[in-house]
């Protein structure tokens, strides 16, 4: 008997620009399909999602939930999921990822909270829906940050951290009260996946030269099976993923500084510059510079070009 195909699962990361770690997701073509895609995906970074208009159907690895117009829901960044619309009623969606840490660390540290577990839990092992008939100021806040955000009135960015601060106690207080027992929300903790430590540690650690076995000690797996686990996920090798952040680091880089590319190797954790060009050559088609040179100046939304989706995708990707 053969085995059984578990899901595809696609991995979905934003670069968060660092000096405003928000990405903003919003308008008419934020319109879900209908037709279930099949496949499962998860993020980088904390997912805030907005329905704007109609309902559908929100899907986890082992369970799901409907929703509808004017509910708010919060995905921790290891939790795989999908969502798609009821039929013929095309639900239409905005969208925050956001890491509140590095977005309020100069501003308020999160070490001032005295639950800082809970946020750990929030980010990690969330997957919550807020109906429209609950807590109306998480849903005024997200709008507040979206607006604030597309509007860039003088010093916006002070008023989203503001905004976001506001938001985090509130979400912290809602997944802390009783309300979150009376809806429909998954087991997250099921729904997170063994890798999720060791793609962690690469978002933070990708400059540095570490082991391989480092990041199966940190899923708690040996080195042979988390290479077979992690490739059947990711769909490519631990190394081949180690190297793709650092590619994907160093468009960044190359795009809005003005680093040598002698610089922007070395920031990014490569050994030497000839194995930097070789590299991202042979993700991105081009040497660095003819690269950058193609690239300049930035064009809006090319920060996550090769990253995160800036549109949804159509229903036969």
């Amino acid at each position: 008997m053969s085995k059984k195909k578990g899901p595809v699962i696609e991995f979905r990361s934003y670069e968060l620009p660092p000096n405003l770690p928000i990405v903003i997701l919003t308008g008419d073509e934020w319109i879900i399909s209908d037709k279930p895609s099949g496949r499962l995906h998860f993020h980088n970074c904390l997912d805030l999602g907005l329905c704007e208009e109609n309902s559908g159907v929100m899907e986890f690895s082992d369970s799901c939930f409907k929703f509808s117009k004017g509910d708010v829901t919060v995905i921790g960044c290891d939790i795989c999921h999908t969502t798609y619309s009821t039929l013929d009623h095309l639900s239409k969606w905005s969208y925050i990822f956001i890491d509140f840490e590095a977005l309020l660390e100069s501003f308020f540290p999160l070490k001032l909270f005295t639950n800082i577990g809970d946020y750990e839990d929030l980010v990690h092992g969330s997957c919550i829906k807020i109906p429209y008939d609950t807590c109306p100021d998480i849903r005024h806040l997200i709008k507040g940050i979206i607006s604030a955000f597309e509007q860039k009135a003088p010093n916006y960015q002070y008023s989203i951290r503001g905004l976001s601060l506001s938001l985090l106690i509130d979400l912290l207080n809602y997944k802390n009260s009783s309300d979150i027992k009376a809806i429909d929300s998954p087991k997250s903790k099921k729904n997170s996946l063994v890798i999720a430590p060791a793609l962690n540690y690469v978002q933070d650690h990708y400059d540095e030269d570490f082991p391989i076995n480092t990041l199966s000690d940190l899923c708690g797996l040996s080195p042979t099976h988390f290479r077979r686990v992690f490739t059947q996920i990711m769909g490519e090798s631990p190394l081949d993923y180690i190297i793709n952040v650092k590619i994907t680091k160093a468009t960044s880089l190359l795009r809005t500084t003005n680093m040598s590319i002698l610089q922007i190797s070395e920031n990014v954790g490569f050994a030497t510059i000839s194995s930097f060009n070789r590299h991202f050559k042979n993700l991105m088609g081009s040497s660095p510079l003819k690269w950058r040179q193609e690239n300049m100046p930035l064009k809006q939304g090319d920060i996550i070009k090769y990253t995160g989706w800036l549109i949804p995708p159509s229903d036969d990707e």
